[in-house]
């Protein structure tokens, strides 16, 4: 769920939305951006915060209280908490080491007792450094298709790229290189299926093969955008019957 990227959840809001759903019904949520922007961006829904350093960036206090609180009387139906990292630029960190040494003390101050997933925007952090430090604290590494990215399949070829053995998440967003505003000039109304990318659903058709093959001791997660193709349905029907 997107929203509780933009305002913390509150006890109402996934009250209604977990009362929509089955009883086993689970959800991903996007963890608030209050606690993964490290400046925010000039932008007008940031107000008088626009351009200016985030003091809550990383912060595991807040985050317990101001997200997981609420969240603790529908645990059971949320599957994933992610932690959505957009790209940082050289102002925000110089090298890529010091986001992971930030990364890495804040999860550790995290319970234990939830299942969280990272997916960044920064092809140079993908390094082993990161990855170990993700299965040390046992978060899932978020396979992410993404203009600046590299592939899904390329993520899954890089040594220990699961860092959790029993969780595994991937988002199928936009294709690499191809710009969000492109995208949606491109597939909207998203209709319908208009181009179809052959590598990345074959990427997850083998994480749903993994999958099948595991059993129910890793969960997976897959979701992909109508961004992705033009018809997330479409898609999501294509990657089931390439991975039967």
């Amino acid at each position: 769920m997107d929203a509780a990227y933009y305002k913390f959840p509150d006890h109402a809001y996934l009250e209604k939305m977990v009362s929509a759903v089955p009883a086993d019904f689970q959800f991903a949520l996007k963890v608030t951006d209050e606690i993964t922007i490290k400046r925010f961006p000039n932008l007008p829904r940031f107000g008088s915060r626009a351009g200016k350093p985030n003091e809550s960036f990383l912060n595991a206090e807040i985050f317990s209280r101001s997200f997981l609180d609420p969240c603790l009387p529908f645990k059971s139906n949320l599957s994933l908490l992610l932690f959505e990292f957009s790209r940082f630029y050289p102002s925000d960190y110089e090298y890529g080491r010091d986001f992971v040494a930030d990364l890495d003390n804040f999860l550790r101050q995290l319970p234990r007792d939830w299942s969280y997933g990272v997916e960044i925007r920064n092809k140079h952090f993908l390094r082993p450094e990161y990855l170990a430090v993700l299965k040390q604290h046992g978060i899932a590494h978020v396979f992410n298709s993404w203009n600046d990215m590299p592939s899904v399949r390329e993520q899954l070829e890089i040594e220990d790229c699961q860092t959790n053995p029993s969780l595994c998440a991937a988002r199928f967003l936009l294709k690499p290189g191809r710009s969000y505003e492109e995208a949606v000039k491109m597939f909207s109304p998203y209709e319908k299926l208009k181009q179809v990318y052959p590598e990345g659903r074959a990427a997850a058709a083998s994480l749903l093969k993994q999958a099948l093959q595991t059993g129910p001791q890793r969960r997976t997660f897959i979701y992909v955008n109508n961004r992705f193709e033009g018809n997330a349905l479409e898609t999501i029907s294509a990657m089931l019957d390439q991975a039967a």
